[in-house]
């Protein structure tokens, strides 16, 4: 997570009085990251463009209600990671539809675990693969501080901030990720250990 920098915060301040072209400079600072870390949270290429970009919809729809003692990205990400897990969870819940109603039209979705796409695997080699389809296993809150700690090389500080929690919860959901992840990648086949 980059530092609040003057120029964020002037276009912050333009953004809430209606300038789009400031938010802009904000959308530039935080595409990337944005996108990683919704790819890391759902697990679909396609998905994580389409819930980053919504999340910056809704963060410039509602910039008024950052408060202005507040950091962009911790607000931010909160509405991100939102996004993501109602994400997941209709998916699941259209997967269990179509699963209750094997005449409808719907195409099954993969189960829980399973979200990665065949050209997705096809490009990662098969250890990356295996690590990938565990950490898609963990719950929300253990893949998240998995995403933000090993794949966004945030502080443990800087995920409090976004988590809005202590340091002190950060480290024991990391612990406890990061023991259940060893535990999925031991078992055979990457077993349900949930």
């Amino acid at each position: 997570m980059q530092g609040t920098c003057q120029e964020e915060i002037a276009a912050i301040e333009r953004c809430r009085k209606g300038s789009a072209k400031a938010f802009e400079v904000i959308v530039n600072r935080y595409t990337k990251q944005s996108y990683s870390i919704a790819l890391g949270l759902v697990g679909n290429h396609d998905d994580a463009l389409d819930l980053s970009q919504e999340a910056f919809v809704r963060a410039f729809k509602n910039i008024r209600k950052l408060k202005e003692s507040s950091r962009f990205f911790p607000w931010f990400y909160q509405i991100l990671k939102n996004l993501c897990f109602t994400h997941l969870k209709k998916k699941r819940i259209r997967q269990a539809s179509s699963l209750s109603n094997p005449d409808g039209n719907e195409i099954p979705m993969p189960a829980e675990g399973d979200w990665f796409e065949p050209e997705a695997v096809v490009e990662r080699d098969e250890k990356k693969d295996k690590v990938w389809k565990a950490i898609s296993k963990l719950s929300n809150k253990h893949r998240e501080v998995i995403v933000l700690r090993h794949f966004e090389n945030l502080s443990y500080e800087q995920i409090a901030e976004a988590l809005h929690c202590s340091r002190g919860s950060v480290m024991s959901r990391l612990y406890h990720a990061r023991k259940k992840l060893k535990n999925l990648l031991e078992t055979p086949y990457g077993g349900d250990l949930s």
